[in-house]
Formats: C-alpha cells, sequence, structure tokens
C-alpha cells in the first residue's frame, strides 16, 4: 500500500507541476491553456478518487458516497483521450468529449445500484460481472486518442512518430497491470503520457514557429536584395559612365574580404557573415549620387572645384538615403553595415578623405575594403573624360596609395591577389563586347 500511495501522490505533484506550467506559459493561446489545464485536472481527479477507495482504509458506511465518486470516476476516465486531442489542438473536441461523458455516464449511473460493473460489499470494493463495460470505453477513449494523435501529427512538419509511439506504449504498460495484474499504476502512466504529449506538443509548435520565422526571413531578405539591385540599378542608370561598375565593385569586394581573411588579415573580423553583407551592401556605395544634378553627375568634362564638392556630399547623403530606405524592413546591425560603406568609402587611411576626415582603423573596414574596390575599377574602367588604365598600371597606383589613401594590410592582399580582380575585370569585359555583338546583330537582322 505505502507503494501504491507513493504512485498517487508522484501523479498529483507531476500533474499540479504541469498545470502550474501551464498557467505561466504565454506560448498557448487561453483556449489551448483551458484544455490542457482540464485534462491535467480530470486525471487528478481520477487518480484522487482510486486512491479513496483503493489507497484507504475501507468503512462500508462510506459505500455510497464511494460510489457516487467511483462513478465519477469510471465516467470521466473514457474523456481523458479527448480531453488530450483537444489539448493537442484537434477542433470540436467539446461535442466529442460530451458524447464521450454523456453515453459512460448514463452506463455506470444505470448500473452502479445493480452492481454490474463494481460494488462496494461489506468487506471490500469488487468488480462486477460487466467491468468489460469500461474496458471497452477506456479502450475505446485509448484508441481515440491514438488515432488523433496521428491526425496531429501529420499538421506539422516535425512530428515524430517514435514520440506517439512510445506514449501508447506507457499508457498500454500502466494499463495491462491494471486490467491483468490488479496493480493500480494507471493513472501515473496516464499522467506520464499527458506530459510527454503536452512536451511533444509544444516542440511541434516551436519548431514550426521557427520554420515561419525561417521562411519569413528568407522572403525579407529576397526583398531587401530586390531593394538594394533596384536602388543600385537607378544610380547606374543615371551616370551612364559607370555600367558594370556596381557588379564588379561587388565581386572586387568579395575577393579582397575573402583573401584577407586566408591571408590572416583581419580575421577577427571577417566572418562569414560580415563578407556575406559585404558583397550584399557594395552595390549601395554610391547611391548618395541620386541627389547629386544630372549637371553635375552626366559632365562630359572635368568637374570645377565647386563642382566637385558637390559631388563629395554624395557620401554623406548615401548614409542619410540607406537609413531612410532600409529602415523598419532590416535590423539596426545590417542598416548601420549598410550606411557606413555609403558613407565612408571615399575617407583615406591618413585622415585626408571626406565627408568626415577619418583616419586609420576610425574608418570602419567595410568602407576600407570599398575603398581599394572602387578606386581600381575607376582606374580600369572608360570614362567620358579619360582613358581606362591598363590592370597592372592600377595596381600599381593602389600598391603607392597604401599607408595614405588604402589600408596598407588590405593593400597587401590586393597585390597578393591582384590577378583575381584582373579575371573579374576580363570576364565582364567579355560579357559586354557579346552583348554588344548580339545587340549588332539583332539590328542587322531587323534592317
Amino acid at each position: 500500500m505505502t507503494f501504491y500511495s507513493n504512485v498517487i501522490i508522484l501523479t498529483e505533484l507531476l500533474l499540479l507541476t504541469m498545470t502550474l506550467h501551464v498557467l505561466n506559459y504565454s506560448g498557448f493561446k487561453k483556449e489551448q491553456k483551458a484544455w490542457y489545464i482540464a485534462t491535467f485536472l480530470a486525471i487528478m481527479l481520477c487518480a484522487g478518487a482510486e486512491f479513496a477507495v483503493h489507497g484507504l482504509p475501507y468503512d462500508s458506511k462510506f459505500a455510497i458516497p464511494l460510489t457516487i465518486l467511483t462513478v465519477l470516476q469510471f465516467s470521466l476516465s473514457p474523456i481523458l483521450g479527448v480531453l488530450f486531442i483537444g489539448a493537442l489542438g484537434m477542433p470540436k473536441q467539446g461535442r466529442v468529449a460530451f458524447i464521450f461523458l454523456a453515453i459512460s455516464f448514463t452506463v455506470e449511473v444505470i448500473a452502479a445500484p445493480f452492481g454490474w460493473i463494481f460494488k462496494f460489499t461489506e468487506t471490500e470494493y469488487v468488480r462486477g460481472n460487466g467491468f468489460f463495460i469500461y474496458g471497452i470505453f477506456y479502450f475505446s477513449s485509448l484508441l481515440y486518442l491514438v488515432v488523433n494523435m496521428v491526425l496531429v501529427g501529420r499538421r506539422f512538419r516535425h512530428r515524430d512518430v517514435w514520440t506517439i509511439g512510445m506514449v501508447l506504449v506507457i499508457l498500454v504498460a500502466g494499463i495491462i497491470p491494471m486490467t491483468v495484474y490488479n496493480i493500480n499504476i494507471t493513472y501515473i502512466a496516464v499522467a506520464i503520457g499527458a506530459s510527454i504529449c503536452y512536451i511533444y506538443y509544444n516542440d511541434l509548435v516551436q519548431q514550426d514557429i521557427k520554420a515561419e520565422l525561417v521562411a519569413e526571413q528568407a522572403k525579407l531578405s529576397t526583398m531587401q536584395e530586390h531593394m538594394i539591385s533596384g536602388l543600385a540599378n537607378l544610380v547606374e542608370n543615371r551616370d551612364m559612365d559607370t555600367g558594370g561598375h556596381i557588379s564588379r565593385t561587388s565581386a572586387y569586394v568579395k575577393i579582397l574580404a575573402e583573401n584577407a581573411r586566408k591571408d590572416g588579415v583581419y580575421t577577427d573580423k571577417l566572418t562569414d557573415e560580415f563578407i556575406a553583407w559585404l558583397y550584399a551592401l557594395a552595390p549601395l556605395h554610391d547611391i548618395g549620387k541620386v541627389i547629386i544634378p544630372d549637371s553635375i553627375l552626366k559632365k562630359p568634362g572635368k568637374l570645377t572645384p565647386e563642382e566637385f564638392e558637390q559631388m563629395k556630399k554624395h557620401a554623406s547623403y548615401g548614409g542619410s538615403v540607406v537609413k531612410e530606405v532600409l529602415s523598419g524592413i532590416t535590423d539596426e546591425a545590417y542598416l548601420s553595415f549598410a550606411a557606413d560603406i555609403a558613407t565612408y568609402h571615399h575617407e583615406k587611411w591618413d585622415g585626408h578623405g571626406y565627408p568626415k576626415g577619418l583616419k586609420y582603423e576610425e574608418i570602419p573596414l567595410s568602407a576600407r575594403i570599398m575603398a581599394i574596390a572602387d578606386v581600381y575599377d575607376a582606374l580600369v574602367s572608360e570614362r567620358c573624360y579619360k582613358k581606362p588604365v591598363p590592370p597592372d598600371e592600377a595596381a600599381e597606383i593602389i600598391h603607392q596609395g597604401a599607408g595614405s589613401h588604402f589600408d596598407p594590410n588590405l593593400v597587401k592582399v590586393f597585390i597578393a591577389h591582384k590577378e583575381d580582380f584582373e579575371m573579374v575585370l576580363k570576364n565582364d569585359t567579355s560579357s559586354q563586347i557579346a552583348a554588344e555583338e548580339v545587340a549588332a546583330a539583332d539590328g542587322n537582322t531587323a534592317n
């Protein structure tokens, strides 16, 4: 009897803990909480009723109260499975629970006076010849639980049939000793099963929420990419001389950053995320040019000192434009990273750049990398006011600017891997020639 008392105490404490946890848990709606609490309290009531009958000293003068209590227990037990499933989110379980309860309660009330299912004698509680009726109700509820657990699991991407199977094994392991050997450990098995169901369902919900967040993040990232691409194309279309500049500089910054990490330069900062952001946001480095007047931006000759001062403002404008456009659709770190590239890519290592005259490592690493890529591409590209510089000569100019214009550590990396930059330029030039040939052929065909 001590063993049985301990089992019941453990059952009650387990379900009391689960009930308190549900009450304080914010992951479920009120209706969901109500189902779980009803499930746990119903098991506590059934376990308590069974303890009153089998765990306390028997006195025949309490036969009527014990009969009433057992009728409630036997009526409530078959709806435990329905309560489980209601707690696991299946709809319309309230109606099913009412039907189960109405049928079992009616049968128990009718059978109780005649002792068909159970009775209390002068000396003890005994099962009647119709006890199998209660067994049918109980096993029907168990079957309903298992079938619907499988149906519930089908609604989730991350369902685990092994967990469902183990719940069934635990329930059966608790029921067989009761029905075959008259060892009353059913409700501890039901309590454990209910707790596992709760943990399992909560895990399914959390995993699906996580999957939805990942999908939403991917959608948001795609939207950001399209927006960045659109803004970059807007700048490139206005400044006709810089065709291909955006795609090439994006390739250059990635090459420089990856090679710097391989060569042991700034390895603490050049994480995968940093390089991915740098590549994605490099197209926005000249976004501030959308505010520069066409008379300056598209001027075919060299700018006057006054015009150049106006052009220089595109750097400070760039940071403002980035923050206005991307604010609200990305996190603060990503926004700050983008603004740094747009604002500071014309700063110089020795402090003689613009817009703020930052020097050394005051200049964000992203902007220092962008500066080399931007100047290199400007040198090797043709402009209306200049001819392209050969790649070797452009590389030498970058080399000479180490320690004054550019970060000397990054220049070393650039020089060591300048062939990678030349390959980007060569491939881009080949693509442009091919595109021009296709366009010319199309024009000849039309004529």
